[in-house]
């Protein structure tokens, strides 16, 4: 298979925070070449090359022509990093590839069809797993796997070794991992009202204070109050 997507490096000799800033600064992002035996190299590549790599078809498992220093070698993106605030890339890993030697990748997984248990049922599908990890040579890479649930039920799932791969396809994922199934609505349980009280609460009767003596001082008697407020002459 011939490599028609290709990304061009430079090598690059300082390592650190510092030069990575002062590179990015220039327009570059800072990646990191390793695999197939060889020593790792420090490189700086162009972040729009970069980024449309990732955003094709096959994504992060597209194979394309690493082209640095007079030196053209297949290889694909393992891992990156961006920016948290404005999400430009910042750092990526590279690997070497021998198109001659078997690799494992991750690839997503994509439903097909109008599964039974929603269309007839009123059922919900849900795709419980949306990649899965696969061995085959570089050039056999799908794009995606396709899973077919036109015929699941409610309670009925289909799992990694229910699918049907090409030749040259080794499933690396457990087999009995659930890829989708279909499960029943819900019914929201609404509580019913509270009923109205039979009368309302009586508004409670006031507090009557009655009149009582005087509290005597300490060491005096208490003396009754005269009708109008006057005390008895002795």
């Amino acid at each position: 298979m011939a490599i028609e997507i290709s990304l061009q490096a430079e090598l690059r000799e300082a390592a650190g925070k510092g030069p990575a800033r002062r590179l990015r600064r220039a327009g570059k992002v800072p990646a990191t070449l390793y695999g197939e035996h060889k020593p790792a190299v420090s490189l700086a590549v162009d972040p729009k090359q970069l980024a449309a790599i990732l955003r094709s078809e096959s994504g992060q498992n597209t194979i394309f022509e690493l082209r640095m220093d007079g030196e053209k070698t297949a290889a694909m993106v393992v891992d990156w990093q961006r920016e948290p605030v404005r999400g430009a890339l910042i750092h990526v890993d590279l690997k070497r590839i021998a198109m001659d030697r078997r690799l494992r990748v991750r690839v997503p997984v994509q439903s097909q069809g109008e599964a039974v248990g929603v269309k007839v049922q009123g059922g919900i599908l849900e795709l419980v797993t949306r990649e899965i990890e696969l061995e085959c040579l570089p050039t056999e890479i799908p794009e995606h796997i396709v899973v077919d649930v036109s015929n699941l039920s409610i309670g009925q799932n289909l799992r990694v070794g229910d699918l049907q791969l090409s030749a040259g396809l080794k499933t690396i994922t457990d087999p009995d991992r659930v890829v989708a199934h279909v499960v029943a609505v819900k019914e929201e349980v609404v509580a019913p009202a509270a009923a109205p009280e039979a009368a309302e609460a009586a508004p409670a009767e006031p507090e009557v204070i009655k009149k009582g003596k005087a509290e005597a001082k300490e060491g005096e008697e208490a003396v009754p109050a005269e009708e109008g407020g006057k005390k008895k002459s002795s």
